[in-house]
């Protein structure tokens, strides 16, 4: 058990150091469909949300862009990822998302 243990500790603190740095390389488009990734926000604070418009949390849209425009200048951002793969509440396309 204390083996099995040990094991997962060096698995998990290893991870943690290569998730690090591999997370930030992950490919991803933004809502016009430019390629980026969270490189681009390297050194910020970064707030990541799954977002969705039709969630019953919708509201917290005015005050995720609200909290981002008062820090945004100490280096804090919000990245909101809309999904619809949870009771499909975010249906719209990137340009309806958008609007939103």
């Amino acid at each position: 058990m204390k083996l099995l243990l040990s094991l997962l500790l060096t698995l998990t603190v290893t991870s943690n150091v290569t998730a690090e740095e591999s997370t930030l390389d992950i490919p991803l488009k933004d809502i016009d469909g430019k390629s980026t990734s969270l490189k681009a926000h390297k050194g910020k604070v970064m707030l990541v949300v799954n977002v969705a418009s039709q969630c019953g949390l919708t509201r917290q849209y005015k005050q995720l862009q609200a909290v981002h425009s008062k820090y945004a200048k100490k280096g804090f951002t919000v990245l909101g990822f809309p999904c619809n793969q949870f009771g499909r509440q975010e249906p719209g396309s990137e340009l309806e998302i958008k609007k939103f």
